[in-house]
């Protein structure tokens, strides 16, 4: 669900540790991932990255439980967004969804707007989408990962309506939710063609994906405030 060329993270309060954990964990994901892109996922060894990084395998596996985490990671983060997001009765699902997607979609094209090659970033960001979708072992990690957020999601909306995490209700809702990432992920591709800007990707983006969000808003709206 995120780039590892961008730096997600804030580093308001953290010490000097953190610090150093954080931008290492960094090189390694960004090494790793120039390395899948040059040679592809399967040709690279962990072994290698760390020998790029001046560590050794071990302390890539401390970072990282997996090769496909080094470049598809980060997903604490979504599901800790999605628990805090599905929650609050204060929204509907759908607009909680879009608030973690919007936010997500910022983050990228903040970073895209300080590139001062900006189609040539677009253009990393296209091959990074190409690598995961050309990349078995990838694509199972991914798969992988959304279904272990799904999981999550139909926990929390089960939480707020007073039903079992396995009633259907609750697990179409989840797997249509988490398809809203997927509608973006499209929508991005399709709109990073080196020409738009930023602002302009943002717009073709959120257009697409409240489109999409419309469609299952209706059927969704029976998890608003708890309703059963």
């Amino acid at each position: 669900m995120s780039l590892p060329t961008v730096d997600w993270e804030t580093s308001g309060a953290e010490g000097l540790r953190e610090r150093k954990k954080r931008l290492l964990r960094r090189r390694l994901t960004d090494t790793a991932t120039a390395m899948f892109l040059e040679r592809g996922f399967d040709a690279v060894r962990v072994a290698e990255i760390a020998a790029a990084c001046d560590v050794s395998e071990k302390t890539v596996f401390n970072y990282f439980p997996s090769k496909e985490a080094l470049i598809l990671d980060r997903p604490e983060a979504t599901m800790a967004a999605l628990r805090d997001g599905l929650a609050g009765t204060g929204r509907t699902p759908v607009e909680a969804v879009l608030e973690i997607l919007a936010g997500e979609l910022d983050a990228l094209l903040s970073w895209l707007e300080t590139q001062p090659d900006r189609a040539g970033a677009s253009a990393r960001i296209q091959a990074f989408a190409e690598l995961v979708r050309s990349t078995p072992a990838l694509r199972a990690h991914h798969r992988d990962r959304t279904e272990q957020l799904e999981a999550v999601a139909a926990e929390v909306l089960a939480a707020r309506t007073g039903r079992a995490a396995d009633d259907p209700r609750c697990q179409i809702a989840a797997t249509a939710l988490l398809g809203l990432w997927g509608i973006q992920s499209t929508a991005l591709r399709r709109s990073l063609d080196g020409e738009r800007s930023p602002d302009q990707v943002r717009r073709a983006v959120t257009a697409d994906v409240r489109s999409a969000a419309r469609l299952i808003d209706t059927g969704l709206a029976e998890f608003a405030a708890g309703s059963r």
